[in-house]
């Protein structure tokens, strides 16, 4: 069971967590988000925003991951990333619509803080280098997405396996050995592929030598050959 006090957002003035862009806040700036925030916690599976809702809040992860994925037709959904703590979740909806953009599901438990976008809005508006760092958060975020979209669509099915693997060793858990918390439907929404191909792909490259699961656990036994199909596709 996890420590109570592991998951306790510290005020947005000390948090070690808290998303980076507040360091170009002024104290009152930062004393402002801190009086306005709020905080819940989400049990694995619980839906923090849904889309299509009032994009009315900004949501900080301060601990757990969160999947975000726009809905599809037939029940099927595109994985577009998950959220690590740290992380700023305000979709382009926020200025389009007033809508959110995607949905936003906990994978294991999260501690999230919202904060009114109005409160965010007029930060941008006052505060240049605020608004300047809110611009490379987003812009960092869209590189990086179409990036994998370009990368996935020149891949086989092994090659997107084989990258996604890569992506939750390095960028997640930054080790060849983790608890693989996606389904199999998630990875394949994640990765374009249908569920059963996804299983099928990964029974072939554990059959290879090159991974080891033992579900949740996964293990990348075999990393430079991993690396070469990633790259190869």
């Amino acid at each position: 069971m996890e420590n109570s006090q592991e998951i306790i957002a510290d005020s947005c003035v000390c948090c070690q967590k808290g998303w980076k862009n507040f360091r170009n806040l002024t104290p009152d700036e930062l004393k402002l988000v801190n009086d306005n925030r709020y905080e819940a916690t989400f049990k694995a599976g619980e839906i923090i925003l849904k889309q299509g809702s009032p994009a009315s809040n900004a949501v900080f992860i301060h601990h757990g991951l969160a999947k975000m994925y726009m809905e599809g037709v037939s029940g099927r959904n595109l994985v577009l990333g998950i959220a690590q703590p740290g992380r700023l979740i305000a979709g382009p909806g926020s200025y389009v619509n007033s809508r959110n953009s995607y949905s936003v599901s906990s994978i294991n438990m999260v501690k999230a803080c919202f904060i009114s976008f109005d409160i965010i809005r007029d930060l941008v508006r006052r505060n240049s280098d605020f608004a300047e760092g809110m611009i490379e958060d987003i812009s960092i975020k869209s590189y990086k997405s179409h990036q994998r979209m370009l990368s996935f669509a020149h891949k086989k099915m092994h090659g997107r396996i084989a990258e996604t693997i890569l992506m939750f060793a390095d960028e997640i858990f930054g080790s060849d050995e983790f608890e693989m918390l996606l389904s199999r439907q998630d990875l394949g929404d994640m990765t374009n592929m249908a569920k059963e191909s996804v299983v099928r792909v990964l029974k072939e490259l554990e059959q290879e030598g090159i991974i080891e699961v033992a579900c949740p656990k996964m293990k990348i036994t075999d990393r430079a050959r991993l690396q070469i199909i990633s790259d190869r596709g």
